[in-house]
């Protein structure tokens, strides 16, 4: 019995629009002049990248609060060989970063050039595009300071 395979490639997307608001809207402008922005919740927790609400108790969050743009690497993963559509054409780690004068980690990514570089506990400086466009991309990459 001869059985025959038939394929049929399939590609899952979801492309869709969302408009940002006003707090995101201005997390994400505040990118676009180099600066990183997180938002107060009424605890004094400072949350980064910023929230509408406190995702605790969902409460509306407060002022604006400018956090540096360096911080500690907590957690990672190495990406030898990256997609097409990934941020970086070399390998790069993702990682939640928890930036200098924020109470949570923001996830991006760390060009370290070899995964024997990336460490939990490393610090890394943002480094911003040369053509902000006022997106999370503006930020093109974390970088270890310790080359900076």
């Amino acid at each position: 019995m001869t059985v025959e395979l038939r394929e049929a490639k399939h590609v899952l997307e979801y492309a869709y629009r969302r408009s940002v608001g006003p707090v995101i809207g201005r997390f994400f402008g505040a990118l676009k002049e180099g600066r990183i922005e997180g938002v107060r919740t009424r605890s004094g927790r400072v949350l980064v990248p910023a929230h509408e609400y406190d995702p605790e108790t969902g409460e509306p969050v407060g002022e604006f609060v400018e956090v540096g743009s360096a911080g500690v690497v907590t957690a990672w993963a190495w990406v030898p060989h990256p997609r097409p559509k990934h941020p970086l054409d070399r390998p790069f780690g993702w990682a939640l970063i928890h930036l200098d004068g924020a109470d949570t980690a923001l996830l991006h990514v760390v060009d370290a050039g070899t995964e024997s570089r990336m460490k939990t506990g490393m610090r890394v400086r943002a480094r911003f595009r040369d053509e902000p466009v006022g997106g999370i991309l503006d930020i093109a990459c974390f970088e270890p300071e310790e080359e900076r």
